[in-house]
Formats: C-alpha cells, sequence, structure tokens
C-alpha cells in the first residue's frame, strides 16, 4: 500500500533571480518502507524533507500521505495533521534542557492533551523498545550523543506516526553512536512497521535503507534498492555518490 506519493514536486526560491530548487520529482514509499534520500550539498534533498514534513510548500506538485493531500490543509488542521500523524527526528536533537528526558519524549502527548496514564502506558512501551528506561529521569547534560539521539526518536514514535522523518540522524554521532541509532531505526521499521524517510550524507547510515533515492540539481539521478546484504549494498552506494561528484 502507498502511504506517501510525491506528484510532481517543483520548488521555485527567489523573485527577479529564480533557483529550482526542486524540478518535476516524483516517487512513491510504501507503507512499511525505510527510504534513504542522498545527494550533494545543495542538490535539494532537505528542500524535498521540508516539503514531505509540511514545514514549506511546494511551488507545484503535491504531497499526499495515505491518501491525504497535505496542501489541503490549514490552520489548526495542519498542526494536528503534523502532530498526529508525522514523526521528526533532527541532527541536533532538538530536547528542551528544561525537562527530563522522560518528560521531552511525552511532549507530543503533553500537547495533545493525552491523559497522565496513557502517556506513562506509551512512554514504558517506547523505552523498553529503545531500551533508555534508564535514562527516563536524566537531563540532556547527562547523557551522551547517543543516548540523546534514542531520547529523541522515543519522542518522534511515541504518538505512532505514520510517517517517520530524520533529517541527518547521525550527523553529530559518532561511528558506534551511528551504528546504533540506525541498527534502532531498522528495528522499529521492522517490528512495528513505521514507514521511514531519511536524509544523509552518510553512506554507512544510508546502507541501513531498503531504497536509497539520490537527488542531483533538484531532480532524481538514480534509485537503488539494498538486496539484502548491507556491505554490498554500501559499495553500489559510494560508486553512485561517486559518479554525482560534488560534496555530499
Amino acid at each position: 500500500m502507498e502511504l506517501l506519493n510525491i506528484k510532481s514536486l517543483s520548488k521555485v526560491y527567489g523573485k527577479k533571480v529564480l533557483f529550482n530548487a526542486l524540478n518535476n520529482i516524483s516517487f512513491t514509499v510504501s507503507d512499511g518502507e525505510f527510504v534513504g534520500i542522498m545527494g550533494p550539498s545543495g542538490s535539494g534533498k532537505t528542500t524535498l524533507l521540508n516539503m514531505i514534513s509540511t514545514i514549506d510548500r511546494p511551488t507545484a506538485g503535491d504531497v499526499l500521505i495515505k491518501g491525504k493531500s497535505t496542501l489541503s490543509l490549514k490552520g489548526e488542521d495542519l498542526s494536528l495533521f503534523r502532530r498526529r500523524e508525522l514523526g521528526f527526528v533532527f541532527q541536533d536533537f532538538n530536547l528542551l534542557d528544561t525537562l527530563t528526558m522522560g518528560e521531552n519524549i511525552v511532549l507530543p502527548l503533553t500537547l495533545d492533551s493525552v491523559p497522565v496514564k496513557e502517556q506513562d502506558t506509551r512512554l514504558k512501551k517506547v523505552a523498553e523498545i529503545l531500551k533508555i528506561e534508564k535514562l527516563l529521569d536524566k537531563r540532556t547534560f547527562e547523557v551522551s550523543g547517543g543516548e540523546a539521539q534514542r531520547t529523541a526518536i522515543a519522542r518522534a514514535l511515541i504518538h505512532n506516526p505514520s510517517l517517520l522523518l530524520a533529517d541527518e540522524p547521525t550527523g553529530n554521532l559518532d561511528s558506534k553512536a551511528s551504528k546504533t541509532v540506525m541498527e534502532l531505526f531498522v528495528e522499529i521499521n521492522k517490528s512495528e512497521k513505521v514507514t521511514t524517510v531519511m536524509v544523509t550524507h552518510d553512506p554507512a547510515a544510508a546502507s541501513y535503507c531498503d531504497r536509497i533515492l539520490f537527488i542531483k540539481d533538484g531532480t532524481i539521478y538514480n534509485e537503488i534498492y539494498n538486496g539484502g546484504r548491507r556491505h554490498q549494498f554500501y559499495q553500489e552506494i559510494i560508486d553512485v555518490l561517486s559518479m554525482l561528484g560534488g560534496d555530499n
């Protein structure tokens, strides 16, 4: 089943001098799929993620999530859709220093006025999945980068989103923490059936995906699939990036 449908998406910035950030991009993401987006700096990959996440609006085309056009949503309806259907994981974690890890995780539920008992039940479940039970009472300055990112992933999952969007989730992590976080992404994707779209410049992180879309100059340049052997897929990713050129 199709969860995400990108239809002829274009984004033009500027008035006098125009810049085509995206140029007539179309693709679909199936329910339960884990898709990576790669490309050189300025290729349009972050712009694309911003369109999918409803943070920005396209100049032309449409974004459909579960068959619903996000462009038809405005105001409170858009805020509710974003809060209930989408989960976000960022490079910088975006955790609040004034809250404990547990309070950070349940924040989306608090904003949605979910009863405290239900919050506690969901927190316990997601903490077990991500193996962060011992972190819940700690503050941001008491945890490592990898632990902070696991907490951020828990916050993104606490409301059972239809689509998880990740922007360079391993960008601030060392190789060991990156491996742990990516293994968690795969585990969540497979066991919880969470459809995931991830922008990354890191071939090692990308090798955990089911499929990679490569973007160059605002268009899809190439697409490769993971055949089940991650080391081989990693090499295929490296080969395409070398043909792409530029700073990835």
